[in-house]
């Protein structure tokens, strides 16, 4: 222990008194949360954390996530002891326009990802840790303080089981265990064993300490850093509101001031504010870099060629793009042969991550991977990417730049069944802030895509498909992002026919046979669902007057009704017919269930016929 028992007394002690001044100042907030933890701040801190708060953005600097974010005024009190924040900025938490938000987001350079949805710190934190060991190739240490309530997710235990698997010997987990959750006492109060036997189960060194006791904590601390064949859980028995009589190990106080907070600061002795300088990282020669090898040139597939599924192109593609930027990665939920990112695998095996059936977990290191600047494209069945969903919400928050993929869509990956048809996934992924949402039609459309979202700010979503489908377009084709393809039209069109992936060749097939009718039918083949190309909306609209959207997709939230809501927002009127799956699919052959779904080339044939004659 470097620092004296007495300052870090004195720091931590400081640490509860800004815990409580900042949620006084806001009027709400978790100070006991705070209270609980500030004596593992306080060694971690001043001892064992390597970071330059004057270069946040140093490749070097270790990282400190709070997994139990409410706990967010002691990480700002942290801050405040550093010198990275001064006292006025510390008392304008949680309000409007300041960076010290209720939670921890990355408004403030020292904050890597958003936290505050509990289960979620240690995933990201194990992104971080192989970002370190097997990309960026440097020695810094990722620390995630964990709250006891959280252990109850599955998602820690999915992070648990991952870094004790990969060895993750420079991760840190410490659990503040101080018996008590929003409600009462949690599931295993103050059994530290509880925590300690199924880490160690898991592949991870475990050391249970006093959480109070300063030297124990050094000493952990020193131990797990010294630690190079499996990660670290540090299990800290503490008592929530430590410090302060009233509040101390009592139910009924989280997250709430503490009441009397004079008479409390002065029952922690109302001590100095303490400057405390973190140790310096570890300079070296840089983080390791792939060189990019061979030409890099994205596939191409000519039109004259056997049909190929989109699952594949984004296979072909992803690999491509691994050729011309080492700086992208892969990572997918065991289903790689499906997805097509097993190329990748084979051609850069050390940019790619098998993360196993643990959609959860395969988010979450994608998050923690591009904070230290790499380019995530992570892959698996579009309905599993449900069950990682809160992850995808957060991310956004996090500010986090990556690339999802989900194939076997819709009703057309046929006998498999519903449990793996994503009908949901377009409008779950429309709602996350700042996505991007692209559903291609063949390949190269999926390839000229896949190479856009590289640099795109925000979460990306590209939709594959399970079944082969023809080459529509030229190699060469350009597809912005935010457009749309016009694929068929005449001056006198009476209808436009809108689709995106399965369903552009169903609209295509259908204008034929309307066309035999008497019925001209425009074609847009609607790949950028979000953003949305609402010029060529408009100008059907007005042309045609009568528009059919048609999807393989619940009609909420899907195509559909991005399109009414670009037509309703440039205030044009059209006459929409919206048809997307009607009813709980089976299992069948995919022209079957097309059909059954009444989203197929004669149901769109029906529906242009009857508006097209209106």
């Amino acid at each position: 222990m470097s620092t004296t028992t007495a300052d870090l007394k004195t720091l931590a002690a400081r640490l509860r008194v800004d815990a409580i001044r900042t949620s006084n100042a806001a009027g709400s907030g978790h100070p006991t949360s705070s209270m609980s933890a500030a004596d593992l701040a306080a060694v971690l801190l001043a001892d064992h954390l390597r970071y330059d708060f004057d270069d946040p953005s140093s490749p070097y600097n270790d990282h400190l996530i709070f997994s139990k974010g409410h706990a967010s005024p002691l990480l700002y009190a942290m801050y405040r002891a550093a010198g990275a924040i001064d006292d006025e900025e510390l008392l304008t938490y949680r309000q409007p326009g300041s960076r010290l938000q209720g939670h921890p987001v990355p408004v403030l350079p020292y904050v890597d990802v958003a936290s505050g949805s509990l289960g979620q710190g240690l995933p990201i934190g194990v992104g971080l840790a192989l970002a370190g060991r097997d990309l960026d190739r440097l020695a810094y240490r990722t620390w995630v303080l964990c709250g006891d309530s959280e252990m109850a997710e599955g998602s820690m235990w999915e992070a648990f089981e991952y870094a004790g698997h990969e060895k993750l010997a420079n991760l840190t987990a410490i659990i503040d265990v101080n018996r008590l959750g929003q409600t009462g006492e949690t599931r295993h109060g103050w059994d530290l064993d509880a925590y300690a036997t199924r880490a160690r189960a898991f592949g991870w060194e475990a050391i249970c300490v006093d959480g109070h006791d300063l030297e124990a904590i050094d000493a952990a601390y020193r131990e797990a850093a010294a630690n190079a064949d499996a990660p670290t859980v540090i299990v800290a028995k503490t008592r929530k509101g430590r410090g302060v009589q009233s509040v101390e190990d009592q139910e009924g106080a989280h997250g709430k001031p503490v009441p009397d907070s004079e008479d409390a600061i002065a029952e922690l002795g109302d001590p100095e504010a303490i400057v405390i300088t973190a140790g310096s990282p570890s300079n070296g020669q840089g983080p390791h870099r792939f060189n990019p090898v061979g030409d890099g040139d994205p596939p191409r597939y000519e039109q004259d060629a056997d049909p190929v599924a989109t699952r594949k192109a984004y296979g072909d593609a992803i690999t491509a793009l691994g050729h011309a930027r080492g700086d992208v990665v892969a990572l997918d939920g065991e289903v790689s042969n499906s997805t097509h990112a097993e190329e990748f695998a084979a051609a850069h095996p050390e940019r790619y991550f098998e993360m196993y059936i643990a959609e959860q977990q395969m988010v979450a290191a994608a998050v923690g991977m591009q904070v230290r600047g790499w380019t995530p494209y992570a892959s698996t069945f579009a309905a599993f990417l449900s069950r990682a969903y809160d992850f995808v919400r957060m991310a956004a928050i996090s500010r986090a730049n990556l690339c999802l993929c989900g194939s076997h869509a819709g009703v057309s990956i046929g006998e498999d069944g519903p449990s793996q048809m994503a009908l949901e996934d377009l409008a779950s992924l429309r709602a996350v802030g700042g996505s991007t949402v692209l559903y291609p039609c063949d390949p190269n459309q999926t390839a000229r895509l896949v190479e856009a979202v590289a640099d795109r700010e925000g979460i990306s979503y590209i939709r594959t498909t399970r079944g082969k489908y023809p080459t529509l377009y030229a190699p060469d084709e350009q597809f912005p992002i935010g457009g749309a393809k016009v694929v068929r039209s005449s001056a006198n069109d009476q209808v436009a026919l809108i689709g995106a992936g399965v369903t552009v060749h169903g609209a295509l097939e259908a204008a034929e046979t309307l066309e035999g009718e008497g019925v001209n039918a425009r074609v847009i083949d609607l790949y950028s669902i979000k953003p949305i190309d609402t010029q060529t909306l408009v100008t059907a609209a007005k042309e045609c007057g009568r528009i059919v959207t048609v999807e393989d997709h619940w009609p909420e939230g899907g195509l559909g009704e991005a399109v009414l809501h670009a037509l309703a927002e440039a205030g044009q009127p059209a006459q929409v017919r919206v048809l997307g799956v009607q009813g709980m699919p089976s299992s069948g052959a995919p022209d079957e269930l097309l059909a059954e779904a009444g989203i197929d080339a004669a149901a769109i044939v029906a529906a242009g016929r009857e508006l097209g004659q209106e």
